[in-house]
């Protein structure tokens, strides 16, 4: 006879009405973000983040592994998680205005947690935020950050690789990212820079620590432990290269193997986080085994004497829906917002008769054209009656919605051996634009015994910045309310060598920042 004061086991289950609603608002969620995800998914045509396409089936997979947890909550929904919604909506109408679009990436994972908050419920919430943060790892970095990243990736990578050629007893010298072995001189590229390593390892490391029964410290150290290991097995690749390149050919740097020795780095990183993950569980109080340690639950099935009671949908989760809808039919009508960039003349009708100076037109090799992505260029070496030199760079992009902008000096010029010192941030008496005094960045570099006087700045909408950070914020601004983001970097640069003094430097630089800028309304638009 059965015990009538056992308690019963409740557990919720979705109905299809339930399902529909997941299934609708999920649909109105990529119909509403579809142009950030294009582009997002487009994106992940990059071997740097090519892992992506698996993010979203682990998270399934993740929050899956909670079944026998969540069915056990009703799932009473949250209004704050219609407050979430509202604050990514609200995003998405400012990236959308501004057609920036890491922010409607950014406004879509909002979205998709505040709808996840509003059906749930706080307690349903706390179980799987941890798997939703995963999807974080699928947006990519903004450009800047990508490319000064890569750029600082490049430097270490190359000091670290060149110290492991050495112990091979190979005479080697490095100039920024530049290996020079003698006979071969081997360039550590963006494709060099680890990234392609750091970004799935990262996300790999991130999910282990979630998996691993351990105090938080353990777990800290094997999510940050990703960066140095992937910096550390990237170097050894590098030097690994360069040894096999001094004894067997630059074949060795290209093809095939190249790629093979790219996979074994990537394995050779999971190795390493494994061995990691066994000595943390051997240490401190609460010491096991790895497969306890790491172990891979998996829920156990609804008992057959469990009463199922069906799911109701929260009102906070129809709400969420209802504002969605409105905001899938807002979408619709909004304007327009596609850039159309002033007009402008290009570089090649640039002048090479400036004042006194005259000018031979020059040109990038094409692995720089591709990296850049700039709209047009010129690089021009201008010589006056003295035969005093300026090199004179301008990186003009007509749009950079899409996460394409103008690289900074500070990233480039440390790559090819320079060391950059002394920056300062004179105003050029006599010059301006638009109206404005021009205000420079000032720089030496230094490389062996040459050294050069760098003066630039980002010219953008009528507006000169010297600040990188600031060039970021005036972007999005403009493109909220002028629907621009068009704009340029310009660069000068002066050889200092030969017993010329720092001052005779400056004031070549500043005579012809005088003459140029005038010049240059034509072809970057105020």
């Amino acid at each position: 006879m059965k015990n009538t004061n056992e308690a019963v086991l409740r557990v919720w289950k979705e109905t299809p009405l339930v399902w529909a609603s997941i299934a609708a608002a999920l649909l109105l969620l990529m119909f509403i973000f579809r142009d950030g995800l294009t582009v997002m998914f487009g994106t992940w045509g990059m071997e740097e983040y090519s892992y992506a396409y698996l993010l979203p089936f682990i998270v399934l997979f993740l929050v899956w592994q909670k079944k026998e947890l969540l069915e056990k909550i009703p799932f009473p929904g949250s209004w704050a998680g219609l407050a979430l919604v509202v604050v990514g909506v609200a995003l998405f109408f400012v990236g959308n205005l501004a057609t920036l679009y890491i922010i409607i990436q950014y406004a879509f994972l909002l979205t998709l947690a505040g709808l996840v908050l509003s059906y749930t419920g706080g307690r349903g919430f706390r179980l799987i935020w941890v798997p939703l943060l995963i999807l974080v790892f699928m947006v990519p970095l903004p450009s800047f950050l990508f490319n000064n990243l890569s750029a600082q990736l490049q430097l270490i990578s190359s000091q670290i690789g060149v110290a492991v050629i050495r112990l091979f007893g190979i005479s080697v010298y490095l100039q920024g990212n530049v290996i020079d072995l003698g006979v071969f001189k081997l360039q550590v590229v963006d494709a060099c820079s680890g990234l392609r390593y750091l970004f799935p390892l990262m996300t790999l490391s991130f999910i282990a620590a979630y998996f691993f029964k351990g105090a938080f410290w353990k777990r800290a150290i094997i999510f940050l432990s990703s960066i140095p290991i992937t910096v550390l097995m990237n170097s050894f690749r590098i030097g690994l290269i360069g040894v096999t390149v001094d004894n067997w050919g630059p074949s060795m740097a290209e093809g095939i193997l190249h790629q093979f020795e790219g996979w074994v780095v990537f394995m050779s990183c999971t190795g390493v986080l494994i061995v990691e993950m066994w000595l943390l569980a051997k240490i401190g109080k609460e010491r096991m085994p790895l497969r306890e340690a790491f172990g891979l639950d998996f829920p156990e099935p609804t008992p057959a004497d469990a009463q199922v009671l069906p799911r109701q949908l929260p009102k906070s989760f129809v709400a969420s829906i209802a504002l969605l809808v409105v905001v899938a039919v807002l979408s619709t009508a909004l304007p327009n917002r596609a850039e159309v960039p002033p007009q402008r003349a290009a570089f090649s009708s640039f002048p090479l008769q400036v004042g006194e100076w005259q000018g031979q037109g020059g040109h990038l090799d094409q692995i720089y054209i591709d990296t850049l992505q700039f709209t047009d260029y010129i690089i021009t070496d201008y010589t006056n009656r003295n035969h005093q030199a300026v090199n004179f760079y301008v990186a003009y992009y007509a749009s950079q919605r899409k996460g394409v902008s103008a690289h900074s000096p500070r990233s480039c010029i440390p790559g090819d051996g320079w060391v950059m010192s002394a920056l300062t941030q004179p105003e050029i008496a006599g010059a301006s634009v638009n109206g404005h005094p021009l205000r420079v960045n000032r720089v030496v570099i230094q490389k062996g015994d040459d050294k050069e006087l760098v003066y630039y700045w980002f010219q953008q909408r009528g507006r000169v910045i010297t600040n990188e950070y600031m060039v970021k914020v005036w972007l999005f601004w403009d493109a909220l309310t002028r629907n621009r983001t068009d704009g340029a970097m310009i660069r000068l640069t002066t050889s200092v060598n030969g017993g010329q003094s720092m001052q005779a430097a400056d004031e070549r630089l500043a005579n012809f920042a005088r003459a140029i800028t005038p010049q240059l309304q034509a072809y970057v638009p105020n």
